[in-house]
């Protein structure tokens, strides 16, 4: 049965969740079973639903109870259910609610890395992306294209940070991921070692003298390629593109230099999965 519970001012601890906690807080690193994310919207909370993920707690627009929030609440249980005028939740949040509700749910165990790319072909590893709404559109971009696993280094943004989230669509819970390194110094030597010694190919997409183009038919005959891209602006460190087994570029015409990251990645995972 629903535990709806509405609110009147947001002093309440149990809405820090919502209003309080830094999105590090929020992670809790030192004891990561205790961790939270925000999902946004009843569309990206079903899909983390489907994905496993335990709700904890919603928050939502009072005036939306009876539509598609309560869809989501009918799957939840007896959890907590916060409701509040629009203006209120505004004001708490920072932001208008227009896609109708917030879901605290606890963040789910992260995949063991040889575990997870056992049978793995195409991977893509993010190096230090660290804008939230690249990482969501380079999820997104990796579910839609065929993707079987996206590893993330220590320096990169969280995937379960609420913008990224929502700019995913949710397929942050499709496609699995993990970390590849606990500190940054695990990367890039020791991770780029992992993979090679887990059979797989290393790309570096990077704009060099050596660069092969995406449609080399040496990358497609590849058993397993792990497709690495590196943070807005700087691109891949120069240590990963000397270590890497090839270099890769997007032909490109107009004297374009470079693509956005997220545009980058969509170019190479619908090239490099064929």
């Amino acid at each position: 049965m629903a535990n709806i519970i509405h609110i009147t001012d947001f002093s309440d601890s149990a809405l820090d969740v919502y209003v309080r906690l830094t999105g590090a807080q929020l992670r809790n690193k030192l004891e990561p079973e205790k961790g939270i994310f925000i999902a946004e919207s009843p569309t990206v909370i079903e899909v983390a639903m489907q994905g496993g993920c335990e709700p904890v707690s919603i928050l939502t627009d009072e005036r939306l109870l009876g539509g598609a929030v309560d869809r989501i609440i009918e799957k939840c249980g007896d959890i907590p259910v916060y409701t509040a005028s629009r203006e209120l939740l505004t004001k708490m949040t920072g932001f208008e609610l227009t896609r109708g509700a917030l879901c605290a749910m606890r963040r789910p165990a992260l995949h063991d890395l040889e575990e997870l790319l056992k049978n793995a072909r195409r991977v893509a590893v993010l190096e230090a992306v660290a804008d939230s709404t690249n990482i969501g559109a380079l999820f997104r971009s990796a579910a839609a294209l065929g993707i079987d696993a996206v590893l993330v280094t220590p320096t990169c943004c969280d995937p379960l940070c609420r913008r990224a989230v929502r700019v995913s669509m949710g397929t942050v819970f499709l496609v699995p991921w993990t970390r590849i390194g606990d500190t940054p110094a695990d990367w890039p030597e020791k991770g780029l070692e992992q993979l090679k010694e887990l059979g797989f190919k290393t790309v570096a997409m990077a704009l060099t003298d050596k660069s092969v183009s995406i449609d080399d038919p040496k990358l497609k005959a590849e058993e397993k390629l792990a497709i690495i891209l590196g943070t807005e602006g700087d691109g891949l460190n120069k240590n990963t593109i000397a270590s890497c087994d090839y270099t890769v570029r997007i032909p490109m015409r107009h004297g374009v230099d470079s693509l956005n990251v997220a545009a980058a990645g969509a170019v190479a995972f619908y090239e490099l999965t064929k």
